[in-house]
Parts: structure tokens; sequence; C-alpha cells
């Protein structure tokens, strides 16, 4: 038997993405906190728990996108084409937080707020932008003759625009469970109280999204509420709702690393149920992995740089956080 390719990339792309959103995930929600932290000592305590790791995180968003152009060229001119405006806009956002993150350690006193709220509008629009495309991405794009046939605003909708939010909310909850890990004293006694209503609000919105989604589609209704799918799948809400409980518990008291392990578990979970309800189409609502897919030949020598080149980025993320381990404190980190 041999291996199947399309597969074999879909789970390499997913994978990627997934480490994107991960460990980008709680450094946007670093920036997001701001506006909830006034202190300037503090503010610098947040950035320097992810300042000698921030940049390399964003890897994982490259590999993804060169994954799709490489494996499913199809599927990546389309993406684009009817996500361009988002994308760009996500892009821009990146930059101007990657600019902010460096000057606002060098500016002066006067120009210190600019580059703050830089930074905080940087990531704010970062993430919003990601969460608009991806409720784009589950409305599904109109393709015809194998090209992108919609219009450049098809991606307003309220759906993707909620969804937008909703990444601005997940984000925040990984934003803050790290910060708990990382600082100790009144700015974790802070995150501990922003976390609770996060965890709350972020239930809230998975909820919606879970009923909007199959309301809007009736394919992934029948996915998800035919028998014997309704039992099989049935353990994605279920954990859930464990899942935010045992969050909401472990703040009690003098949490260390498990808000932020359920948080990560939490956001596995609504990316398994978009799994669920997208499977097999790469781009919904029609064209599958198999119809997308490049020529095995081009997948096959793709897939030997990929198998090279991912252990070697894993390694060097693992090594870099055990590096930069342990509590950050004022006075202590990147200048």
């Amino acid at each position: 038997m041999g291996i199947d390719l399309p597969v074999v990339w879909a789970i390499i792309i997913t994978f990627g993405l997934m480490m994107y959103v991960v460990m980008d995930g709680f450094d946007l929600g670093i920036g997001i906190l701001f506006p909830f932290v006034r202190d300037r000592e503090d503010r610098d305590v947040m950035v320097n728990t992810v300042a000698p790791v921030w940049d390399g995180n964003e890897t994982w968003l490259v590999l993804g996108g060169a994954a799709l152009l490489a494996a499913f060229p199809l599927a990546y001119s389309i993406i684009l084409s009817a996500l361009y405006l988002p994308l760009v806009i996500m892009l821009l956002g990146l930059i101007l937080r990657g600019v902010a993150f460096e000057f606002r350690f060098k500016a002066d006193q006067h120009h210190r707020a600019f580059w703050d709220k830089a930074f905080a509008g940087g990531s704010y629009v970062a993430s919003f932008f990601q969460g608009v495309a991806l409720g784009a991405f589950l409305n599904g794009f109109k393709v015809e003759n194998g090209a992108y046939a919609g219009g450049a605003l098809d991606w307003v909708t309220p759906f993707s625009l909620f969804t937008g939010l909703g990444v601005l909310v997940a984000y925040a909850l990984l934003g803050s469970t790290w910060l708990i890990i990382k600082t100790e004293g009144a700015l974790q006694e802070r995150m501990v109280a922003l976390a609770r209503p996060v965890t709350m609000l972020l239930l809230v919105v998975v909820g919606i999204v879970s009923l909007w989604t199959p309301l809007a589609h009736p394919a992934i209704a029948e996915r998800w509420f035919s028998f014997p799918n309704i039992v099989l799948f049935s353990p994605v809400p279920v954990l859930v709702l464990i899942c935010t409980w045992l969050i909401l518990r472990s703040l009690h008291g003098t949490p260390h690393a498990g808000p932020f392990v359920l948080a990560l578990f939490l956001i596995f979970l609504g990316y398994s149920g978009l799994g669920i309800s997208l499977w097999p189409h790469i781009i919904p609502p029609d064209i599958t992995l198999r119809e997308a897919a490049a020529p095995p030949q081009s997948m096959g020598f793709t897939l030997v740089g990929a198998l090279f080149i991912i252990p070697i980025i894993l390694a060097y993320t693992a090594w870099s956080y055990y590096v930069f381990r342990g509590k950050v404190k004022a006075g202590e980190g990147y200048h």
C-alpha cells in the first residue's frame, strides 16, 4: 500500500497551523491584554516573557503557507484570491506589532506610549483578521472552472466578523494563562483575575459558533447530527465543558502551568471540531483534498524536505523555550 500523500500533507499543514495558533496565540494575546495593564513596568515584564522567542513563533505560519502552495496549489490560489484583503491586513498588523516590539524598548518617555498603542493595535488587528479569514473559510468560496469567482468583499459577513472577535478572546485566554506561568506577584494576580471572565466568554463564543455553523450549513449539520456521528463526535462538546470547568478550578490557589495547558487543550478541541466539520474538503463546500492536490511526484519530492526541516524547527523551538524557562521579573530580560 502506497503513502496517501494528500492526507499526509493535510496532516502536516494542520499541524503547522495548530502550532502557529498555539505559539503565536499567547504571543498575540499579550498585546491584546495590554489595555488592561496600565503600569509600564508590568508591560515590560509582559513583553519580556516572549522577547527571546516571539519572532520564531511565526515560523509555523510560513511553514503552513508554503506547505499549502507545495501540496495543494489549487487551494492556495483560491484561498489567497478570496482572502487577499483580510490576509494582507493581518500581515500589516503583524508588521506593525513587530516594529512596535523593537521600538518600544528603545523609545524615549515621550514616544513610549505611542509604541505601546502600536503594539496592542497590531496584536488586535492581526488576531481579528485571522479570525475573519477563518470565518470566511468556513462559509466557503464560490469557485468556477478551478478559480475563485466571488467578490473582493465576500469575506465580510456577520459570521466572519464574529469569528474574528472569537479569536481575540481565544488569544486573550492563551496570553493570560501564559503570563500566569511566567510572572509573579500583582501582575500574576491580575492575569488570574482576567483569565476567569475570558474563559467563560470563550465558552460562550464556542457555543455560538458551534450552533451558528450547522444552522448556516446543512452539510455540516448532517455531519454532526446524523447517526452514528452524533454519538462518535459527542465527546468533543462534553470535553469542552469539562475543560472549561477545569480551567476555572485551576485558577484557584496559586496556579502555575495548569491553566495554560488546559487552555491549549480547549483550543485543540475547537480546532478538532473544525476538522470534523470540514473533512475531507480543503475548499468548502465542494473541493476535496485529492481534487486540489499537486501531482504525486511534486508532493513526494517536497515531502522529503518537509520531513527534514520540521524536526529541526521543533528541536530549535523546544531548546529556545527550555533555555528561557522560569519567571520573568521587573528589570530583567530584553532591552
